[in-house]
């Protein structure tokens, strides 16, 4: 019987581990993202890569945007670090593997991953099963969201000091939330102390994707509704950039699809670029 204790992270969670992996295995070097982790702790069956949702080319531009969200942050990440910034929280966590695959930076920081209870103990789990462990600097969070939850009370209980400057990652994570919950959780994030960045990702509507995505984008927001996780936000750059100023943030940038392939796919031969359908928020307090 399966300990409904440590239940495997969801669908998407072990989507985005995936194709982390495929990025490595299907496409050429240079590597945006060197992540095969994630599919150790995932450890899905042997034909996992023949499954609709890895077709490796007609996912390739989803693909090609979950590498390099992961990027951009972590050299965010490793940028403010250099600069002194000591604490680094991860909203909606899944089966990131930062901590393991950069512990010479990680090691320097407080790590803080946040996530449901139960798929963060299975992931537990697997990090002790597989020799990870769990370091003293990474603080394992969980958060009950359908609950009540505040991640907010639960991540200053780990250990986190609102005093000192953070980054802040949350991708793939607004587009489950309210409009509400995406200003409240800005407005968190503003109220952190000077030196503070945010790194959030968030959906465009769908008259703002390339023709050719939307077939694609369509299908997904299918998948997530019949899933049971709809999708419920989507934003114009300009909202988006109106919302960081509500929330209090003393400066926001957005870093769009077409950002990302300039800094990370320039000169690739195999076409290979992200999605138009996302774009991130960078913001500071």
């Amino acid at each position: 019987m399966t300990d409904q204790r440590t239940v495997a992270p969801d669908s998407s969670a072990e989507r985005v581990a995936l194709w982390r992996a495929m990025h490595v295995r299907v496409d050429p070097p240079p590597h945006v993202l060197q992540d095969e982790i994630g599919l150790r702790l995932a450890a899905p069956d042997d034909g996992w890569r023949r499954r609709p949702d890895m077709d490796e080319h007609a996912t390739s531009r989803s693909r090609a945007s979950i590498v390099a969200r992961a990027r951009f942050i972590e050299d965010l990440v490793v940028e403010r670090s250099a600069h002194g910034v000591g604490q680094y929280v991860i909203l909606g966590a899944g089966l990131d593997t930062f901590a393991q695959r950069r512990p010479e930076i990680a090691s320097g920081l407080r790590v803080f991953e946040i996530d449901q209870p139960a798929p963060q103990a299975w992931k537990q789990r697997r990090l002790i099963e597989l020799g990870f462990g769990i370091p003293e600097w990474l603080r394992l969070v969980p958060v009950d969201f359908e609950a009540g939850w505040s991640w907010w009370e639960r991540l200053a209980t780990a250990g986190f000091d609102a005093g000192r400057p953070a980054v802040v990652a949350s991708t793939g994570v607004s587009v489950y939330l309210t409009g509400d919950a995406v200003l409240a959780t800005l407005r968190h994030v503003a109220a952190l102390a000077p030196g503070s960045t945010l790194a959030m990702t968030f959906m465009l509507p769908v008259e703002s994707v390339e023709p050719d995505e939307r077939p694609l984008r369509h299908a997904s927001e299918e998948g997530a509704r019949a899933a049971g996780t709809p999708f419920v936000s989507f934003y114009a750059p300009s909202e988006m950039l109106a919302l960081a100023r509500e929330a209090g943030f003393k400066k926001a940038r957005l870093v769009s699809a077409v950002d990302l392939a300039h800094r990370y796919f320039t000169g690739r031969t195999d076409g290979l670029r992200p999605s138009s359908s996302e774009e991130l928020l960078v913001a500071t307090t």
